[in-house]
């Protein structure tokens, strides 16, 4: 597939969690009741991010998040409907894991070192099966200030939206970006409601997200060669404790992301991401074992 770039940088983050309630156990080795097991499971995902996680209406979710879930799931005998997803908050994620509230979350989330650190050593006590998709930090403009964007020094001085809770915030507080302004909003919804009412200049996050709220409104461009930061790597969360669960999905997970399914996947619910960002989206076979159901990403670097 040609992959370049992402596939041969050190693994540092990754995306994805799956949380059971009040799971905050260090290590594995004490299987409570399996989650696969259960017969009926509630997944968290975002309901504002056209393409990768969104519900247009009450009760109804779509996106790649949601098709990762369900083929995953059904991979390992468990059959999803739409009734089994709700929303969540990127600010509330690991809460709803470990609360009961859901048992897995497929919802953008980046897998990175302190989240899959167990809580009693500081950490957010989940495990991930991940990466299913991976992308780098990009910008979305109004279409018709598109050309203004070519480089990072022409977003000096402008108003950039981000959402709480997200890698995408952390990555433009750090020094080397300290020109650009930034807003932080409750969510996706926000941040993009006030891009179109020209109350803030772009929206940063992940560029797949972007790519989603692109093709569902075409006055919105992605400033494609504006990229922050490394790759985020999105994988299915759960909280710790559940471990012969994290790894029946994990190779569910293998097998859909090596197969066709994966390819026509994407391209129904992202369709406008180059190829050569879906080619790099896609996680290979040592990607997928390195960051699923451990206590760190293998050769992970420290978060920042």
């Amino acid at each position: 597939m040609g992959k370049t770039g992402r596939h041969s940088r050190t693994i540092r983050t990754g995306a994805a969690v799956v949380a059971l309630a009040g799971a905050s156990l260090a290590g594995c080795s004490s299987e409570p009741t399996s989650l696969l097991a259960q017969g009926k499971i509630e997944i968290g995902s975002k309901g504002d991010q056209p393409g990768t996680s969104y519900s247009p209406h009450d009760g109804e979710f779509n996106g790649f998040d949601i098709t990762v879930a369900r083929e995953v799931l059904d991979r390992v005998g468990v059959k999803v409907t739409s009734s089994d997803f709700e929303g969540v908050l990127s600010k509330n994620r690991a809460h709803a894991l470990h609360e009961g509230d859901v048992q897995l979350i497929a919802a953008t989330y980046s897998i990175t070192e302190r989240r899959m650190k167990p809580k009693p050593e500081g950490g957010d006590g989940l495990d991930f099966v991940g990466p299913y998709a991976s992308t780098r930090q990009g910008i979305l403009v109004r279409t018709a200030d598109a050309g203004r964007y070519k480089s990072h020094s022409d977003l000096n001085g402008r108003l950039v939206c981000v959402w709480e809770d997200t890698t995408s915030a952390a990555e433009l507080k750090r020094s080397a970006y300290s020109q650009i302004r930034t807003v932080e909003m409750t969510d996706a919804r926000d941040c993009v409601k006030a891009l179109k009412e020209k109350k803030v200049d772009a929206v940063s996050t992940d560029q797949l997200i972007l790519y989603g709220f692109m093709k569902d409104d075409r006055s919105l461009t992605v400033a494609h060669a504006l990229t922050f930061g490394p790759f985020n790597d999105y994988g299915i969360a759960m909280a710790k404790g559940h471990r012969d669960d994290c790894e029946k999905l994990q190779q569910a997970l293998m097998d859909y992301a090596q197969s066709n399914d994966w390819d026509r996947d994407f391209q129904i619910n992202l369709p406008l991401v180059p190829k050569e960002d879906r080619d790099e989206a896609r996680p290979t076979g040592d990607e997928i074992a390195s960051q699923s159901c451990r206590d760190k990403p293998g050769n992970a670097k420290v978060d920042d």
